[in-house]
């Protein structure tokens, strides 16, 4: 006990003195904050808004607050297993419910941002994640799998959404690469930098929408809409993703922290 004690009393430590840094994975949540679009015959997600309730006047004369309103997965956010079909029937699936231990992890980082300059379609194969093992080492269990494309820094939401006369076009998953990494690699979770963890193209897949089938059929979770990637080491990170406990939540917005040397 006096040995875990001391570990975390260095965590502390270094984080007040900077010998641990954290990086902020998270968008900023507003209005202007792209959210997916969907096909018009399916319910749309509303986006971002905020309403004052009073601001140091009549309304409150001591005190400034606001009523928010948006979708679950709107900005950086957490998808959890129950948000998809295939995992509507796991316990503990929801928001609420779901082990805490479970949304905190070490991050390997897979950069193919050279890749997506090239191809704004690219998959990410299993073919990349061993040749990314080959130079950094086997994935470890219950790890965070972030992919590095650097689409967060396309500027407003019609660079970012890359919809075309076909649909939107973002990288992603190739659907062989998803039983890989829940099965052979037990990995908690996916994180991306896009507005979603499944490719632009990925209705056209088989299964439709794979890495939503497969990761939460599996009971694992999803990062979307992450920023700053380019400042985390392949490893070495540790990365703490909590969503809001919405009672029988699919997801929601949060804060995304990566703990990393400094």
């Amino acid at each position: 006990m006096a040995d875990r004690s001391a570990v975390l009393a260095a965590l502390a430590g270094g984080i007040l003195d900077g010998g641990i840094k954290v990086i902020d994975l998270t968008v900023p949540l507003e209005p202007a904050t792209p959210t997916i679009r969907l096909p018009p015959q399916f319910a749309p997600s509303k986006p971002f808004s905020l309403e004052e309730i009073s601001r140091y006047d009549d309304r409150g004369p001591a005190w400034y607050w606001n009523n928010i309103a948006c979708g679950e997965h709107t900005g950086t956010h957490f998808d959890a297993p129950i948000h998809w079909v295939t995992g509507k029937d796991y316990p503990d699936n929801a928001t609420h419910n779901i082990p805490v231990q479970k949304l905190i992890g070490p991050a390997c980082v897979i950069d193919v941002s050279d890749r997506v300059r090239e191809n704004v379609d690219y998959l990410v194969t299993t073919d990349v994640i061993e040749a990314w093992e080959a130079k950094h080492g086997r994935i470890p269990k219950s790890a965070w799998l972030l992919i590095r494309t650097d689409w967060s820094k396309r500027a407003g939401a019609e660079k970012f959404l890359n919809i075309k006369e076909d649909g939107p076009h973002t990288p992603g998953f190739h659907p062989d690469t998803l039983p890989f990494l829940t099965h052979q690699r037990d990995i908690l979770g996916v994180g991306v930098e896009t507005v979603g963890t499944d490719a632009g193209q990925a209705a056209t897949f088989n299964p439709m929408f794979p890495c939503h089938t497969m990761m939460h059929g599996a009971n694992r979770f999803g990062l979307a809409s992450l920023m700053n990637l380019d400042q985390l080491p392949p490893t070495g990170a540790i990365v703490i993703a909590p969503p809001l406990k919405i009672v029988n939540g699919s997801g929601s917005p949060l804060r995304v922290l990566a703990l990393i040397p400094g």
